[in-house]
């Protein structure tokens, strides 16, 4: 029988679903990534956001490592024992996207502190009496975004862009494979400087690499307009977190929306998710992690899984092979 264990809160979350998905009977196993060491000796299949030298060395008949995510940042591919295959898996990429918009309106039309206001019966509007009414808001149409990683994610962004009337314009590393689509730039990142310059928003989908690692710093936030908003959800690091605040704290852009965190608990209780007091900012919107956290990343997530079980079984290669060498 097939041995397959989950590591970590994550991945043990898919275990219900992805075992919904099996035909085929497993033994299943669920553990942290600390304690899953001491069981992986005979362990088939492991589904973990990490591995390490530690997992390697502890793996006697390891066939699949599973990532259950698209980020590979925190897989040690050299760990991985001879005849073992890394996989990963996507299906995150409507959730996101969905998010995308919905914090670029969010910020634009300051709806959490007109909600605020409201619930004080204080009217931020043009229906107040005696009090000088708020300018008018900004509209999506028309806008610029900008787009840095036109992948699977940033591609469902633009869609979404243009469904509102913006332009789009994107940065991906090839850009043979998006010729043709309807885009007012489309570049390298030798293009950087001329997205940032033009985006009214600007999305970061990157994925974390030495190459996008503090991609954009403080020089690359003095670059975009000062009524700009970034979204980040891809990683934190790929924005310096100190010029980032300061380009907040100053207004050098007008605000953002950070999903993803420079520092992450590791234990229960409160935990503020970086150094820099970016809670303490009102033209932040802050969020922990969760773009992706939908019904319908899930149950891909969970089906594709189960699929890269049964062709373990089989003897056959997984979905969304990654090769080693990279």
């Amino acid at each position: 029988m097939l041995r397959v264990a989950f590591a970590g809160t994550f991945s043990a979350s898919l275990a219900p679903p992805v075992r919904a998905h099996l035909e085929m009977q497993c033994d299943v196993i669920l553990a942290d990534e600390v304690g899953i060491v001491s069981r992986l000796s005979d362990v088939d299949v492991l589904v973990t956001l990490a591995f390490t030298r530690q997992m390697g060395a502890a793996a006697g008949r390891l066939k699949l490592v599973q990532v259950p995510g698209a980020g590979l940042d925190r897989i040690d591919r050299s760990a991985l024992p001879a005849g073992t295959v890394l996989a990963n898996v996507f299906g995150h990429e409507t959730g996101i996207a969905e998010y995308v918009m919905g914090a670029m309106l969010t910020l634009t039309r300051g709806f959490a502190r007109l909600d605020a206001a409201l619930r004080r019966g204080i009217w931020e509007s043009q229906w107040a009496v005696g009090a000088t009414p708020p300018a008018p808001w900004p509209e999506l149409c028309g806008k610029t975004l900008g787009i840095l990683g036109y992948g699977r994610i940033g591609q469902c962004v633009a869609r979404r862009a243009r469904a509102f009337d913006m332009q789009v314009c994107a940065i991906r590393r090839d850009v043979e494979r998006s010729a043709g689509d309807e885009l007012a730039l489309l570049g390298g990142l030798p293009m950087l400087d001329e997205v940032l310059r033009r985006s009214d928003y600007l999305v970061i989908t990157l994925p974390a690499t030495p190459a996008t690692l503090g991609l954009i710093g403080e020089r690359e936030l003095g670059a975009m307009k000062r009524t700009a908003v970034l979204v980040n959800v891809s990683r934190a690091a790929i924005v310096d977190e100190h010029a980032l605040y300061r380009a907040l704290a100053e207004r050098t852009i007008a605000g953002a929306a950070l999903d993803v965190w420079y520092r992450y608990p590791t234990g229960a209780g409160a935990t503020l998710p970086a150094t820099a007091s970016f809670h303490e900012l009102p033209n932040v919107l802050m969020t922990p992690h969760v773009s992706g956290w939908t019904e319908g990343m899930l149950e891909a997530r969970a089906k594709l899984i189960a699929e890269n079980i049964h062709r373990t079984a089989r003897g056959e290669p997984p979905v969304n092979l990654i090769p080693l060498s990279e």
